[in-house]
């Protein structure tokens, strides 16, 4: 199966953009579309179990690797730009160790090659909670997640998947289920014996410790042309928190 993805901008060297995890291609849109105004093709995809593509049992970094090796070939794609960030980042990674030759350049945002201990058990369990079958209106959703997640915008974040799959049904876009059952899979290791010789850049907010100094001494084993970029007064979610920082760099490494 192909993923689902929205195309942005009809000419220029193409760029995919992967999402985090419980997230979507569309949690880019407003980046996405600062690229196509420089002159570049973007495709914000939907990950494996994530916003409008497919929902599958299998869920780790090869398989979510392989989906995008399905996906160039089928919208014939030669070398593009790959960014992803957080999870995404992960599948990015892993595609550029397992298929070196298919892509041009690499963006990494706020996640390394290590593991990373599951911090997502209490999201997960909150959502488990949510019996959808009795909530007929996103105020209802959004007032039982508040109870567990007092963050209200990651709240927004998560409920930015609600949608009705019927008349009077809500539902989430992603496929909490399998999800759930390989969460200790998010924050995998990436092992590889190869190496992307290819420009890479990693991109980390300044306030977050997601890479830390010891990733920054890793890093480069696997990607020996590899530049970090540090962007101030940000957190994990840097390209949020300080988006003209991170379009500035970020148009200037493409």
């Amino acid at each position: 199966m192909i993923l689902s993805s929205k195309i942005l901008g009809s000419s220029g060297k193409e760029v995919l953009i992967l999402h985090g995890f419980l997230g979507s291609g569309d949690n880019w849109i407003s980046i996405a579309r600062k690229i196509v105004e420089c002159g570049f093709k973007v495709h914000l995809i939907d990950q494996r179990n994530h916003g409008r593509s497919f929902h599958a049992d299998l869920f780790n970094y090869d398989v979510m690797s392989d989906d995008l090796v399905d996906y160039l070939k089928f919208h014939n794609i030669d070398q593009p730009i790959i960014l992803g960030h957080s999870m995404g980042g992960k599948t990015a990674m892993n595609f550029a160790l397992n298929h070196p030759k298919l892509l041009s350049k690499l963006f990494i945002i706020d996640i390394s090659t290590r593991f990373y201990p599951s911090h997502h058990d209490y999201i997960m369990e909150a959502l488990l909670k949510l019996d959808l079958k009795k909530m007929n209106k996103r105020v209802d959703v959004e007032n039982e997640l508040s109870e567990s997640i007092k963050d209200v915008s990651f709240r927004n974040f998560l409920l930015k998947n609600l949608f009705w799959s019927a008349p009077q049904k809500l539902n989430f876009r992603f496929n909490l289920k399998s999800l759930y059952a390989n969460i200790d899979k998010i924050g995998s290791e990436i092992i590889s014996n190869n190496q992307f010789t290819n420009p890479s850049f990693f991109f980390r907010g300044e306030n977050s410790d997601y890479i830390n100094d010891s990733d920054i001494k890793s890093i480069p084993h696997f990607f020996p042309n590899s530049k970090l970029i540090t962007i101030s007064n940000s957190g994990h979610w840097l390209h949020a928190d300080n988006s003209e920082e991170f379009l500035d760099n970020l148009i200037k490494y493409l």
